[in-house]
């Protein structure tokens, strides 16, 4: 069919018929999926939730809330040279590309041909030897009217905008991951020191009763024992280091080094034997415990951003839907031509040689077994999995920040108690050694009050490392002072 054969008339309306099917799209318009929020968390007791009303400010780095210098410098190196976040900017581009496909499919697709034939025909008895010259332009558009091209553009922007949030997921956990691995190491610091005041004492101890077993007053049994003790902390000292050893390369490989050309100084030893106060408090080791305010539940759906690309991915299921139902019906392509055509190349651009086509053509799909319908059932089946996918994903979230909120309310509560502990246990290890010097003692009193003064300042110290990865791990909990409305403009920025 050419449309220069169309009545001008008839040619009107099929214009206005292609207009008016254009604004229609099939398949169903995108609604977020119903969640059950709660109005508030459950874990309330603490002071990490109440402190302060207003959520992590996005535009500051949250790990300068721990005011530690070396671990924002870390941070920020890993942001740059991290490996996993460079596979996830990659995926990122890549679905940008995905997009843009598709929204070519909008346009018309023109291309230019040329060519030279030569040939020999016979007509009546005569044959004839020539060669043809063509030059010429050709043009197909395929018009959006069913909306395929539509929902197409609406899955691959909704899986760009999801990509962006695994992008910023990724750096998230990279940063939350070498977070917890660098205040463990600090923890770690603590420990030492904490053992080498420790070693020293016990040293001290030992050359105590060596004297006075060459003085006849205590048994060699003493002695065995005092020695038997300064060598298991030695040993215990020893495992911290192997632990030191594994964390410091983690951090390497974070920050995208080579775990033998990274190393992280430690802390600077404090002279002072540790008290129940310095293993307590996170100023020992040179940062902050913040306080971390987690906002309300339904502010996670948009601060989280695990949720917020669950839920893009929802609305790019919802779109392929109507992909899958646009192939019922029929499809108009509209095409045209024009060039030159001639015999000899001098002739190739004169006036007779103008060649000129118009053109459209109809197709449907009668019958094909089943597919289209197989291909719709695909698409809502992937779009019910997309669906409880992200309201698992809704709840996983709730619990993460439930599960911290409460971590962090009992070590609160565990430190203050692990503090006294460590007092007594502190006061009861100078007793038995002062009553042993005096005689009123065994030295069996002696190991059990300092193995059990020893056994509680590990704990305040463990306690200590707990809270800070509590602290962190609700950090990531609640996203980091990421938002979902400010990397969608972003996103759609770009």
């Amino acid at each position: 069919m050419v449309l220069s054969d169309v009545p001008p008339l008839s040619r009107a309306a099929i214009a206005l018929a292609v207009m008016v099917l254009a604004g229609c799209a099939v398949g169903p318009d995108y609604v977020r999926p119903q969640m059950d929020v709660p109005v508030a968390y459950k874990e309330t007791g603490g002071p990490w939730k109440t402190a302060a009303p207003q959520t992590i400010d996005a535009s500051h780095p949250w790990w300068d809330a721990y005011g530690d210098s070396t671990l924002s410098a870390l941070i920020v190196q890993a942001n740059a040279a991290n490996q996993n976040i460079r596979v996830a900017e990659a995926q990122y581009r890549e679905a940008q590309a995905i997009t843009a496909a598709a929204r070519a499919n909008f346009f018309p697709t023109v291309g230019i041909n040329a060519g030279a034939t030569r040939a020999q025909s016979n007509s009546t008895g005569t044959v004839k030897l020539g060669t043809t010259d063509t030059l010429g332009l050709a043009a197909s558009w395929e018009p959006d009217i069913w909306g395929a091209v539509r929902r197409s553009v609406e899955a691959g922007s909704a899986s760009e905008q999801a990509s962006a949030d695994d992008l910023a997921g990724a750096r998230l956990s990279i940063q939350t991951t070498l977070a917890q691995d660098y205040l463990q190491i600090r923890v770690i610091d603590l420990q030492r020191d904490l053992y080498a005041s420790t070693t020293t004492a016990y040293a001290k101890a030992l050359e105590l009763t060596q004297h006075q077993y060459a003085a006849g007053t205590v048994l060699r049994s003493d002695v065995a024992l005092a020695e038997s003790q300064l060598k298991t902390a030695q040993a215990q000292a020893v495992d911290l280091d192997a632990q030191r050893a594994l964390l410091e390369h983690a951090i390497a490989v974070l920050t995208g080094q080579a775990p033998a050309s990274f190393s992280l100084p430690p802390l600077e030893s404090s002279s002072q034997p540790p008290t129940a106060e310095t293993l307590s408090s996170a100023a020992a080791l040179r940062v902050q415990l913040p306080v971390t305010p987690t906002g309300l539940p339904s502010e996670l759906l948009e601060r989280r951003p695990d949720i917020a690309g669950a839920e893009r991915r929802v609305q790019a299921a919802n779109a392929n839907i109507g992909v899958a139902k646009a192939a019922y019906f029929p499809q108009i392509v509209l095409s045209a031509s024009g060039g030159f055509s001639a015999a000899t190349l001098g002739t190739l651009f004169n006036t007779p040689s103008r060649v000129w086509s118009l053109g459209a053509a109809l197709a449907q799909t009668v019958f094909d077994g089943g597919l289209r319908k197989a291909h719709t059932d695909q698409a809502v089946a992937t779009y019910d999995a997309s669906v409880a996918q992200y309201k698992q994903t809704v709840l996983g979230g709730f619990q993460q920040v439930e599960d911290n909120l409460a971590t962090l309310r009992v070590l609160d509560n565990e430190s203050a108690l692990q503090a006294d502990a460590v007092r007594a246990a502190q006061l009861a290890e100078r007793l038995a050694l002062s009553q042993y010097r005096a005689g009123t003692a065994t030295y069996l009193s002696v190991v059990t009050a300092q193995t059990l003064s020893l056994t509680n300042q590990r704990t305040a110290a463990q306690v200590l490392g707990r809270q800070l990865a509590a602290s962190v791990s609700l950090i990531a909990a609640t996203g980091g002072g990421w938002n979902a409305a400010d990397a969608a403009q972003k996103t759609s920025g770009n």
